[in-house]
């Protein structure tokens, strides 16, 4: 089974950047993506890539703002977060699938989550 370790949550002001890491052990997986819970809120997506050609994907919301990408070497995917909101604030997840559709609809594997505050 696969273990996704997240790290690099934290406290932010409004217009700072964080980046976010998730590493993936065991089995590998073609996709993997973040998606975030904030107070009140259910989850929703908030970015992916796919394995090779790294095709993105991302909410409206942190598009122009939030950029994902990969190590396939590290099996490592990490999700740089520009421009920072106070509505941003969430516990983000990192997830796996087997396709960027998967992630995003059904992932198979999930992180143990992360909190990142962007105060205002």
């Amino acid at each position: 089974q696969v273990q996704l370790i997240e790290s690099g949550g934290g406290l932010v002001q409004a217009g700072g950047s964080l980046r976010l890491s998730c590493a993936a052990s065991g089995l590998s997986t073609p996709a993997m993506g973040w998606f975030r819970q904030g107070p009140g809120k259910e989850r929703e997506f908030v970015a992916g890539i796919s394995l090779s050609i790294r095709i993105t994907r991302y909410a409206d919301s942190v598009k122009d703002r939030f950029t994902a990408s990969r190590d396939n070497t590290k099996n490592t995917v990490y999700l740089q977060m520009d421009n920072l909101k106070p509505e941003d604030t969430a516990v983000y997840y990192c997830a796996a699938g087997y396709s960027l559709s998967n992630v995003q609809n059904d992932p198979k594997y999930w992180g143990q989550g992360t909190q990142v505050t962007v105060s205002s």
